[in-house]
C-alpha cells in the first residue's frame, strides 16, 4: 500500500552527536518529539541540517532505526542520497523497511556536467533497486551543495516514468520561480526550503516547506501555513529566518536548539563545521525564541 503523502510544515532536524562523534539518539528524540508537539506536521531526518553526509551508512541506519521505532514514521521523511548507487539503494530500502513516509534523495553529486539522460538513468536504477518497496522518493534539489540542478523537464520526465515512486521535490535553491515550475507538474509535491514561501503555498501549489530554521520557530510557521494571508505572521517568520541565517546555518540551528532545551550538548557539531564563536552566539541573542 502506498504511504500517504507528506504536507505542511516539516523541520529539517539536526542530529546531535556525542564527544565521540556518534549520533546522540536520546537528544535527537528529545528535540524531534518537541518539534512534532510544537507545530511541525513532519520531520526531515538526516538531511543537510542533520549532517547526513558527515555520517557513515551505519550511523545513518542507527538514527533511522531509532527515529522509526520511537516516532510516528508516517510523519518522517529521511535523507538517503549518496554519490553511489549501492549505498543510496541500501539506505532507501532500509527507509522502506522502517516504514518512513518518504525518502529524500540527492543526485549523484560528485560528477559535474552530467546530462539529464544520465540523471534519469541513475534515478531509474534507484527505483529499480527499491522496486519491492513502496516508499515515495522526493528529489532533493540543492545546487549550492551538489553543483547540479534538476531541470523541470527532467523532474517531469521522472514523475511521468515513475508516478508511484518519484512524487515530488525539496527545493533548497532559493529560487521560488523555479520551485513554482516544479509545483506545476501534475501530482508533484514541492517543498521549498524557506518557510516564508508558505504565504504563497496555495497560490503556487506548494505542499508545505522543509526548513532548518523551522526547528527554532515551528509554531509561527505552522500558523502561517494555516493563515497564509497573515502579514504579521509572515513578518515574524521572515525575521526569525533572517536572524538565524545571518550566521553559519547548521551550527546556528544546533546552538539555538540547545537554547530551547537549556542543554549546550546540542551544540556539538561534526567537522568540517565548527561550533559558533562567542560573538556569533551573541548575534543570535535577539532571535525570538518565544516564537517557538
Amino acid at each position: 500500500m502506498m504511504r500517504s503523502r507528506l504536507e505542511g510544515v516539516i523541520a529539517a532536524v539536526p542530529t546531535p552527536v556525542g564527544c565521540d562523534g556518534q549520533p546522540d539518539t536520546e537528544r535527537f528524540l528529545r528535540h524531534a518529539e518537541w518539534a512534532l508537539a510544537n507545530g511541525c506536521d513532519g520531520l526531515n531526518v538526516l538531511g543537510t541540517t542533520g549532517e547526513a553526509n558527515s555520517l557513515s551508512p551505519a550511523q545513518r541506519e542507527a538514527v533511522m532505526s531509532v527515529a522509526a521505532s520511537k516516532l510516528d514514521p508516517a510523519r518522517l521523511m529521511v535523507g538517503t542520497g549518496t554519490p553511489d548507487l549501492e549505498t543510496t539503494i541500501g539506505l532507501t530500502r532500509k527507509a522502506a523497511e522502517f516504514g518512513f513516509a518518504a525518502a529524500l534523495v540527492l543526485p549523484p553529486y560528485y560528477y559535474k556536467g552530467v546530462s539529464d539522460d544520465g540523471l534519469f538513468a541513475w534515478f531509474g536504477k534507484v527505483v529499480d533497486g527499491t522496486g519491492d518497496g513502496t516508499i515515495p522518493v522526493y528529489l532533493y534539489n540543492f545546487p549550492q551543495m551538489t553543483g547540479m540542478s534538476f531541470t523541470p523537464e527532467l523532474a517531469e520526465r521522472l514523475a511521468n516514468a515513475f508516478p508511484d515512486r518519484i512524487v515530488g521535490a525539496k527545493d533548497s535553491s532559493g529560487d521560488l520561480d523555479y520551485a513554482a515550475r516544479l509545483a506545476a507538474i501534475d501530482g508533484f509535491g514541492v517543498f521549498p526550503s524557506n518557510e516564508a514561501a508558505l504565504a504563497n503555498a496555495d497560490r503556487d501549489g506548494y505542499r508545505g516547506c522543509i526548513s532548518a530554521t523551522v526547528n527554532v520557530a515551528p509554531r509561527i510557521s505552522a500558523a502561517l501555513w494555516k493563515e497564509q494571508s497573515n502579514a504579521d505572521l509572515l513578518r515574524r517568520v521572515k525575521d526569525v529566518r533572517a536572524r538565524i541565517s545571518s550566521q553559519p546555518l547548521i551550527p546556528a540551528v544546533k546552538y539555538l536548539t540547545g537554547q530551547i532545551h537549556a542543554d549546550p550538548e546540542f551544540e556539538r557539531i561534526l567537522p568540517p563545521h565548527l561550533e559558533l564563536t562567542a560573538s556569533q552566539k551573541s548575534a543570535l541573542t535577539d532571535v525570538d525564541l518565544a516564537a517557538a
